[in-house]
């Protein structure tokens, strides 16, 4: 009885020390992955501050106002040049401005089409 219970506990011991080799062997591979990742994260984030160094140099103003006014001919004008105050309607001046205009009166006919004998 002594030799089945001893047998039991060797056994027992041998699961015991094969499941904390498995358990560690995994921890081991989880922190390889772990400082692989770490890695790639350190890597992206140094690839993003340098995208960003050039997004501020190609969106600063300066730049843009300078591409406008050499190659697309943009002159620099105030908005205010491009309208006025006055041309905008008054508060209960006229309730519905574009009353009298043809577009209001515009009216779309769609043209019949003959019936095909079928």
């Amino acid at each position: 009885m002594v030799r089945i219970l001893n047998f039991f506990c060797v056994a027992l011991m041998g699961f015991s020390i094969l499941a904390l080799y498995h358990v560690s062997e995994k921890t081991r591979v989880a922190h390889v992955q772990l400082n692989q990742v770490t890695a790639t994260i350190a890597k992206e984030r140094g690839a993003i501050g340098v995208l960003e160094t050039e997004w501020q140099h190609v969106a600063s103003p300066e730049r843009v106002q300078q591409l406008a006014q050499s190659k697309l001919g943009m002159a620099d004008s105030a908005s205010a040049q491009l309208s006025s105050f006055e041309d905008l309607p008054r508060r209960g001046a006229d309730p519905a401005p574009l009353n009298n205009t043809p577009l209001h009166n515009a009216s779309a006919q769609i043209p019949a089409t003959p019936e095909s004998g079928m």
